[in-house]
């Protein structure tokens, strides 16, 4: 049996950021990931994912203290656009405070992740590759200690667990759930706590190609935070995809004649791949989906790649039991904003480096510090838009595209657009107030049953 201090489980953003702190820090740290193949990697790696893109000051709130490389980029970014039924709204600056200089870029998800693997090991960590952890135990008489069973037969015993297996939480669900109750798990199952994301890679016709700029089109499809989007990758290839509820139910959405990418014959929401070829007929006229062949040596499968996204608000961790949980397993990932590389990588090297002290009781708090107002906000623009429908999106659009400024766009200038600016920011800084003090936590500290703690 293998003993470390500190065993990290996922090794995709969170798990190699955590790997790399733990190891930095003078600990014996091993990354265990499962592996899986893409059509873009040559070997196994992380289930590497191409979201959106990294904003400006996603950079900074990483605190990688070393500058990403140019190599795992696509396109530097300029803006972002945003589409209802009727209106486009122009976004040119985050206005976040930020050292990167433009709005963010793309990147090659896979040689990113692939980049924070090579920076663990050269910090020391051990990554591990090819083979999945069974099964966790944990023993808490006395200083608590995890040992990992691996599908390989083999075995590590670790001082300290970090979990960061993503938004599905395959071996996190097993392990939380020794210490909650079976309702409280529920909320955590992937069909309630996750989104569906589908996209493509495809090749755009020249004079279509906007490489500097990431799209969306919110009202044009039903459910929560459901909607396409168009990113660019190399020139001229880019993922167009889209994220939305699991088992929406079609016959409970009201309406349907107004979303542009349903049809009256539909009996059940379009699968991915439909809805794509739809927006492409949709919104570029005069082209159809053939003018957009699929790029087949990209992603997961054949140009096309499938993945949960996190839907729900985030939980701390049982930090009695020297365990964190970190990334998309801890819920920091957003179908809202369709990313969540930047909260991923910083809560991972939070517990790492506290792994690596030997003393993990200060995670919850210091993850809280150093996240909790970008996670705050997003909860709070995740609720306010719940049930919102076509026309609704049209109307928040046109009200900030008339308000905002060449800085972009900070939620007051609603109040210069007249009662219903003043509701909307009343409604936004409603939901932000609650959740102050921590309470985006769907799951606290206290509500794990650690024996004898």
């Amino acid at each position: 049996m293998q003993q470390v201090d500190v065993a990290v489980v996922g090794g995709g953003p969170a798990g190699a950021a955590a790997g790399h702190a733990a190891a930095s820090e003078g600990a014996d740290a091993v990354v265990v990931e499962k592996g899986v193949p893409r059509a873009d990697r040559e070997a196994l790696g992380p289930d590497s994912t191409d979201a959106a893109g990294i904003l400006d000051y996603w950079v900074d709130l990483m605190n990688l203290e070393e500058p990403i490389p140019e190599r795992v980029k696509h396109q530097e970014l300029a803006a972002a656009e945003f589409h209802s039924p009727t209106e486009t709204l122009v976004l040119r600056n985050t206005t976040m405070a930020s050292t990167y200089p433009n709005f963010g870029f793309t990147v090659h998800r896979a040689l990113f992740d692939d980049w924070l693997r090579e920076r663990a090991e050269r910090a020391g960590a051990e990554y591990r590759v090819g083979t999945a952890v069974g099964d966790v135990e944990t023993d808490l008489t006395g200083s608590p200690s995890h040992t990992l069973s691996l599908r390989d037969g083999t075995e590590i015993a670790a001082d300290h667990l970090v979990l960061a297996d993503g938004p599905q939480r395959t071996v996190t669900a097993r392990v939380l759930g020794r210490w909650l109750p079976e309702e409280t798990m529920a909320r955590l199952s992937s069909r309630n706590a996750n989104h569906i994301a589908y996209q493509e890679y495809r090749r755009v016709p020249a004079e279509l190609f906007e490489g500097d700029r990431i799209k969306f089109w919110w009202g044009y499809m039903p459910g929560h935070t459901a909607y396409p989007w168009v990113f660019p990758n190399d020139d001229p290839v880019a993922r167009i995809g889209l994220t939305m509820p699991i088992d929406l139910d079609l016959e409970a959405v009201d309406d349907r004649e107004a979303y542009d990418l349903l049809r009256p014959d539909d009996d059940r929401v379009p699968q991915g791949a439909t809805y794509i070829r739809r927006l492409l007929e949709e919104v570029y006229d005069g082209y159809d989906a053939g003018d957009f062949p699929l790029v087949e040596d990209r992603g997961k499968s054949g140009g096309t790649e499938t993945y949960p996204i996190s839907s729900t608000r985030p939980i701390e961790s049982p930090t009695d039991a020297d365990v964190a949980v970190v990334g998309g397993a801890m819920g920091g990932t957003s179908a809202f904003h369709e990313g969540g590389d930047h909260v991923a990588i910083r809560t991972g090297r939070i517990a790492g480096r506290l792994a690596a002290s030997d003393d993990l009781s200060a995670y919850n708090a210091e993850w809280q510090a150093a996240v909790g107002d970008e996670i705050r906000r997003n909860c709070a623009f995740a609720d306010m838009v719940r049930g919102y429908g076509p026309d609704d999106w049209d109307t928040v659009f046109g009200l900030v595209d008339r308000v905002k400024d060449r800085d972009g766009f900070e939620p007051y200038r609603t109040l210069y657009s007249g009662l219903t600016g003043a509701k909307l920011f009343a409604a936004y800084l409603r939901r932000k107030f609650g959740y102050r003090n921590g309470r985006y936590a769907q799951i606290w500290s206290d509500d794990y049953r650690v024996d004898g703690r």
